[in-house]
């Protein structure tokens, strides 16, 4: 049996990947399916702009978290990979320079040429037609121009405040007889914001089957000079600012944490800028350098980018192209029903006889939203109480919980306030729900309400029942077509007195509970699974078949990254599926060897958190809204539940085969933190685990569909 080195010291931050650096590691291979010839071109295109939106949060979040603390004199390593904000900086400029170098060969040698082949264009404004240009110009004049408004910058008019992720035009002006030098700039220039409510690429009018589009800030660079009547355009260059865009609430003053939280969500799109993106072929380095000054931002925090900036604007690009050339996407995939509900009509009904498992978006998260809008019309049902993290625009949930609170029953909703980027909807939503007659609460004081629970009690035959769903995502309908995530209805005594215990701990003044098969963050989970990680270490020193398996988003949380090196140390192999952040290097001898990390990106975005255990045969499994993050662990109200029956054990199983047998969407890392794709043999066939999930789901539908008959 192998026993730990006790010379090594686990906690040698070589042994560790830094998170920020580890995160950019995940958007490259996001990046990478934007090259993948195996996915469909519009698919492709949608990566670079997922590559885009990520690069735009992780500016205004975590690289504006690092220039703050280096403004505060803050210069301490971080306690895994030992960099300091500094440092972090520095090698966050230079990956991320490489990376848009990447990103803007993808675009324009990659992509754009595949593109044409399909007689689809995005071209300079400078190639094309007159008679094009006349119909560019009669559009300019009719629906651009009366929309835009310069912006001169003088003595009297000192630079604009510009809107977080806005797109503008920098314009030197100059008298007709004169040339403009660098003295002149600041009494020379003027801003022009790129309407955001008009539609980003212009369509050119043919007579065949060829589509042709030129971008909106051509356009008006082309026809700026009719905004500035009686001067000469001497140059116009376009840019792009991404500002800090983290919240700052300050619970323990606020006496009304709603009222808090929209002052702060004014204060968003002003925040210290943290990123300049320039459109390199037109810039102009005069007005670059005094926009460096203006914003007081480094050099290495500007980025010239030969494609367009703000790639995100190709998600609706392609589905204008779609909706003509629908050969050039991924097939849609329809959510099936799912297994245990095939031939059922009653999801209550079904819950009273065994639990139901979920597995969207392979199974439709119709289920969900039906199990919600049964109990808000069912007379029976006395109360409905739910958390909500994100919802959808136009969520059928918050519909059925104001209905519910309409016909009298008693409706308790948790919405996370402080849910990043979506706090703006999540107030809508709850003041809307107040206004039915819903109980709102926001949670508890420093925590963000990550979990995903549902509880429905009702009244049959003079006897209290509970229903309970818990998830491994959030309750949007939206995103559950498109993220993978788990969940379970159950009516089990024990987890229902639970949900109802976790409701009353969130609402009132009580002590934290005891849970008979829930574990709750903050702190439990992380102590819930140092326990468990104990005993399959035990398990493995008499039987010699320790196993674990854990499925998560990021895995940053050194306690537990220490623990798993242990375990890998006893002798225990370990498979681990992180699709983004993982601070933990597997294979290092005497440290990691026993452990494998593997990152499976695709056309559904992975977002299941599964958790497994051997123990000799006596199988645990668990699925969580959490991470194995430091934040999930301690700063956060989380739920880790367990899947007590063995079939649905069986099928969880069966799944994580399946995703630890991926060949084609894998990527492993090697122990100097790189990742490679999943190496495949010549004769060994090709596993899309996403692709297989889907049609297994299919099949068992089917399947179901003939035992019925």
């Amino acid at each position: 049996m192998k026993v730990l080195d006790r010379t090594i010291n686990i906690a040698d931050p070589s042994f560790y990947n830094n998170r920020e650096l580890s995160w950019l590691a995940f958007n490259l291979r996001v990046l990478e399916e934007a090259m993948d010839s195996q996915n469909a071109l519009l698919e492709r295109y949608k990566f670079l702009a997922i590559t885009s939106s990520n690069l735009d949060e992780f500016f205004m979040v975590r690289v504006a978290g690092l220039l703050d603390q280096v403004k505060a004199g803050f210069n301490r390593p971080e306690n895994k990979a030992g960099l300091t904000p500094i440092q972090q900086l520095e090698s966050i400029s230079r990956i991320t320079h490489e990376l848009i170098e990447k990103q803007d060969h993808i675009y324009k040698k990659n992509l754009a040429p595949l593109l044409e082949k399909e007689q689809i264009n995005i071209i300079p404004i400078t190639e094309i037609s007159e008679a094009d240009l006349v119909f560019l110009e009669n559009h300019f004049d009719e629906h651009i121009f009366p929309v835009l408004t310069p912006m001169a910058i003088d003595a009297y008019r000192p630079f604009p405040m510009l809107a977080n992720k806005s797109l503008n035009l920098a314009i030197i002006i100059g008298d007709k007889e004169e040339n403009i030098d660098i003295e002149f700039v600041s009494g020379k220039l003027a801003i022009v914001q790129v309407p955001s409510v008009i539609k980003r690429y212009i369509e050119l009018p043919s007579e065949n089957d060829t589509r042709t589009f030129v971008l909106l800030e051509q356009v008006i660079s082309r026809f700026i000079h009719k905004l500035f009547s009686g001067y000469e355009i001497k140059s116009v260059t376009a840019f792009r600012i991404t500002r800090n865009a983290d919240l700052t609430i300050h619970e323990d003053e606020a006496e009304d944490l709603l009222q808090e939280i929209e002052e702060e969500l004014k204060k968003r799109k002003w925040g210290a800028p943290v990123r300049l993106e320039v459109q390199n072929p037109e810039h102009d380095k005069q007005v670059v350098n005094y926009l460096i000054d203006e914003l007081e931002i480094h050099l290495k925090d500007v980025y010239f980018v030969q494609a367009p900036l703000d790639l995100t604007f190709l998600f609706s690009f392609c589905n204008e192209i779609q909706s003509t050339h629908g050969y050039l996407s991924e097939p849609i995939y329809i959510p099936q029903i799912p297994k245990d509900l095939v031939g059922k009509q009653d999801i209550f009904d079904v819950a009273l006889q065994e639990d139901i498992l979920l597995h969207h978006p392979y199974e439709s998260f119709e289920p969900v939203i039906e199990f919600i809008s049964q109990a808000a019309c069912d007379p029976d049902v006395l109360a409905i109480k739910q958390t909500l993290y994100r919802v959808s625009g136009n969520s059928p949930i918050i519909k059925s919980l104001k209905r519910a609170a309409e016909n009298g029953k008693q409706v308790t909703v948790l919405v996370e306030l402080k849910a990043r980027f979506d706090e703006e909807n999540n107030v809508h939503w709850a003041k809307e729900l107040e206004k039915a007659g819903c109980h709102v609460i926001y949670g508890m004081t420093h925590l963000k309400t990550h979990s995903k629970i549902t509880l429905v009690v009702r009244r049959r035959k003079n006897k209290i029942e509970r229903f309970v769903h818990l998830g491994t995502g959030n309750y949007n309908d939206a995103t559950a077509r498109f993220y993978t995530d788990m969940g379970l209805i159950t009516s089990n005594k024990k987890i229902g007195i639970d949900a109802t215990n976790f409701f009353n701990y969130l609402s009132g003044h009580m002590e934290k509970p005891h849970y008979h098969h829930l574990i709750v963050a903050p702190f439990d989970i992380r102590d819930q699974f140092i326990e468990l990680i104990d005993k399959e270490i035990q398990f493995h020193k008499q039987f010699g078949n320790g196993y674990i398996v854990a499925k998560m988003n990021s895995l940053s949380d050194k306690n537990l990254i220490m623990k798993l090196y242990e375990a890998s140390n006893a002798g225990v192999k370990i498979d681990l599926i992180v699709r983004g952040i993982c601070c933990l290097r597997p294979g290092i001898k005497g440290v990691s060897e026993n452990i494998k990390v593997r990152s499976i990106v695709g056309v559904f975005l992975e977002h299941t958190r599964i958790y497994y255990f051997h123990h000799n045969g006596e199988e645990k499994v668990y699925l969580s809204s959490a991470d194995l993050m430091t934040r999930n662990m301690e700063n956060r109200v989380e739920i880790l539940f367990p899947i007590l029956k063995g079939h649905l054990k069986q099928r969880i199983r069966t799944w994580v085969k399946l995703m630890l047998a991926d060949n084609v969407k894998a990527r492993e890392q090697d122990n100097s933190g790189h990742y490679h794709y999943v190496e495949k043999a010549t004769d060994e066939r090709e596993v899309n685990s996403q692709l297989i999930l889907y049609e297994m789901a299919q099949h068992a539908r089917e399947l179901e569909e003939i035992n019925r008959y």
